[in-house]
């Protein structure tokens, strides 16, 4: 059987649908998050009914325990899942339970002290400073309305930190120009943008002389002729038949500035990476850039403070008195 199936009747099916409901409409998570803890979840409850279960209230750790190890091993059919998706798919199922425990529907949370297997911590894969100048220089080559938007979007990801879902959704009122600024006005006038990150929560990310210069461009020299091939869709960045660009074509747009600029591996989150991390070496307070990035905990962000063998050496020898 799918994994993907969909979950359609039964008592455990009915207390899942609550659960989801719940997280769409109190905690105003998008259609596609929620349809992720369907998937997931509808995978829980297919192997709670091999066991026997027929109520969210009867479930024990045991349970819980044993689904971690299907999961894994994949023993149910389904995929054999990584340890970093097994740890996903066991925060769905807490926060189930956590939910069932809390509106009444079982008298304890099963889960509560099951553990994901454990996970090798990487480091964020970051561009140097220098290899993000190759790829936005790289991305602005050429004639025509397409490196100006080019060189926009991917000069707005790497100032933002924001990431491609957000960007490419913006719409042009999205971007403030201060101090009462227009578009092409030569005033050198700040900006800003409103991002729109997950559960829809929006956030105010200031953006920087270059990407500030760059959208300038784009907007007064590259857009309007783009948007005479559409039908006026508000989006900020637009593909040639004068449309939303999309996310796959965002992505093909940096692929291809990469491969200009020489670079490999390189993915709209890699920017997301590499503005966090500069920003964080350049002194930035690790709170500020888990606002700037949208993290809901502090903990998320703070895998950027990790630092290399190579740092560390570099901060020893020129603090320690007896160093060099």
């Amino acid at each position: 059987m799918s994994t993907s199936a969909v979950v359609t009747s039964g008592p455990l099916e009915a207390a899942l649908d609550d659960y989801l409901a719940h997280l769409r409409v109190e905690r105003g998570l998008s259609a596609n998050t929620t349809a992720a803890y369907r998937r997931d979840l509808a995978r829980y409850v297919r192997h709670l009914e091999s066991l026997g279960r027929t109520s969210v209230g009867a479930v024990s750790e045991a349970d819980v325990v044993a689904y971690v190890t299907v999961v894994r091993e994949g023993t149910d059919g389904g995929a054999r899942l990584s340890p970093a998706s097994t740890a996903r798919a066991l925060a769905a199922v807490r926060g189930w339970h956590r939910f069932a425990h809390a509106e009444g529907l079982a008298t304890h949370d099963p889960s509560a002290e099951v553990r994901a297997p454990t996970q090798l911590r990487r480091l964020p894969h970051a561009l140097s400073v220098d290899a993000v100048t190759r790829l936005l220089d790289a991305a602005g080559q050429g004639d025509g309305p397409l490196p100006l938007r080019d060189r926009a979007l991917l000069e707005l990801l790497y100032s933002t930190g924001g990431r491609i879902s957000e960007v490419v959704g913006l719409d042009v009122d999205a971007v403030g120009w201060l101090d009462g600024a227009l578009p092409g006005s030569g005033t050198g006038a700040d900006a800003v943008v409103r991002l729109h990150g997950k559960g829809d929560k929006q956030r105010v990310v200031p953006v920087g002389s270059y990407a500030r210069e760059a959208l300038d461009a784009y907007l007064v020299r590259s857009r309007p002729g783009l948007a005479a091939s559409g039908t006026g869709t508000p989006a900020l960045f637009l593909n040639t038949r004068g449309r939303r660009l999309s996310r796959q074509s965002a992505w093909a747009v940096l692929q291809a500035a990469s491969e200009k600029a020489g670079l490999q591996n390189v993915s709209p989150h890699t920017l997301r990476h590499s503005f966090a991390t500069h920003l964080l070496q350049g002194g930035a307070d690790v709170r500020v850039v888990q606002e700037l990035l949208g993290h809901a905990s502090v903990t998320t962000t703070q895998i950027y403070t990790m630092v290399t063998p190579d740092t560390l050496r570099e901060v020893y020898a020129a603090a320690h008195p007896r160093a060099l």
